[in-house]
């Protein structure tokens, strides 16, 4: 029997564990960019799961694909050979230009991963080469080793002792970096766009200047995608935007449209630092997961594809910039990339973040806030300027009741 949402939010209440602040939704179904909750309410999407239904909700060819593998096998353990797995591997590396991949569940474990390969390569040079340097207000995952990575102190409260080895740069200060690495650094970590930080792209030249610097300490750079890969913006790998190639790459989010996946591509030289035994997992690049991610990335590479994630996103932020012309009181900065933008709000709202995406919801747009101050959108990477006008509309009449 169906149950009313009072009943369901009840029954979170008392058997989920408390550790998310949810909105007084629930969510039943959903087609193309919008989402229906339980009583019939429509809402256009423009959180896409945090950056995840890249082709948006119901995509028939991705169901289809699902559905059909499903019918075969769903897993079978990485004892065995899947062609959707070698496919999947086979279409990252050529998109990568890196040589081997590895999929795993999560963007934590794909970071997880990535930090494990580059110290087990950087302690075949030196047992002394440990230092992993990441950015504050970066964001690599929710486990031990990856909130160590992410540089954001309150994820990491009451969870000491850390693991050790970690340090931290600001993002854009190609100088403080030059400072804090040495003979010691193993790997520089970076978000090529952070997104839960804020939604900050990198300055002009800042990440050519961090791939000298590790080529000049013999150091790994890494690239955490798992939020501006995929194509959100406007290039498969958000790198290829900046003219560099990393030696490790992260990927999950939107891989596979909504099944969960993650992965890291090493390059060959790297990737000979792992032998059988090194690493593993039982569900990673399970059939069902891969045959998901190869609809994603048969469909988001397409150069018409991309194109119109960069027509679409520079028009969203044209409309975004001219409501902070609006309200140049209540915007302090509109910045971001292709289909990730962020507008961060200043300190004279009347109406706090989260409220205004309460606001928001009420009239039927789904977007997020982080760090308390910064609306952040990462729809689906499917939009026209048709569904940029409904939203930016939207936010609009709510930003009035800030004033």
């Amino acid at each position: 029997m169906k149950e009313t949402p009072k009943q369901i939010f009840e029954k979170d209440a008392q058997d989920y564990l408390p550790v998310f602040n949810r909105y007084k939704i629930v969510v039943e179904r959903g087609e193309g960019v919008y989402t229906y909750d339980s009583e019939g309410n429509k809402y256009i999407d423009f959180l896409a799961g945090i950056a995840v239904n890249v082709l948006g909700h119901n995509y028939k060819p991705l169901v289809d694909a699902i559905s059909e593998q499903a019918s075969k096998v769903i897993h079978i353990s990485n004892l065995y050979y899947t062609q959707a797995q070698a496919d999947a591997a086979t279409k990252l590396v050529k998109l990568s230009g890196l040589d081997r991949a590895f999929f795993c569940n999560s963007g934590a474990e794909a970071n997880e991963g990535a930090m494990k390969i580059a110290r087990k390569f950087a302690h075949n040079i030196s047992k002394d080469k440990s230092q992993i340097i990441t950015a504050w207000d970066s964001f690599h995952g929710r486990t031990l080793a990856t909130l160590t990575a992410t540089g954001q102190p309150h994820y990491q409260e009451g969870l000491e002792p850390l693991p050790a080895g970690f340090d931290y740069v600001h993002f854009n200060d190609i100088d403080e970096l030059e400072k804090m690495m040495s003979e010691k650094t193993c790997a520089v970590m970076l978000e090529t766009i952070q997104g839960e930080g804020g939604v900050y792209p990198p300055k002009e030249n800042y990440l050519k200047q961090v791939r000298e610097l590790c080529n000049k300490y013999k150091a790994l750079l890494i690239f955490d995608e798992i939020q501006a890969g995929i194509g959100r913006s406007g290039k498969f790998f958000a790198y290829e935007n900046y003219g560099i190639k990393p030696d490790i790459v992260t990927l999950a989010k939107g891989l596979a449209g909504g099944v969960p996946i993650g992965a890291f591509i090493v390059t060959e030289e790297v990737a000979h630092a792992f032998k059988p035994g090194d690493h593993g997992t039982t569900f990673g690049g399970n059939p069902l997961a891969c045959a998901a991610a190869n609809v994603v990335l048969d469909t988001i590479p397409k150069p018409e594809f991309l194109n119109n994630i960069v027509e679409v996103g520079n028009y969203f932020m044209t409309r975004l910039l001219d409501l902070q012309k609006k309200y140049p009181e209540l915007i302090s900065d509109v910045r971001g990339k292709g289909l990730i933008l962020g507008v961060e709000l200043s300190n004279k709202n009347k109406l706090k973040g989260v409220e205004i995406v309460n606001e928001c919801m009420k009239r039927g747009a789904i977007i997020n806030c982080t760090v308390g101050k910064v609306l952040r959108f990462v729809p689906p990477l499917i939009i026209n300027k048709s569904h940029v006008d409904e939203v930016v509309n939207i936010l609009d009449d709510v930003l009035k009741m800030s004033l």
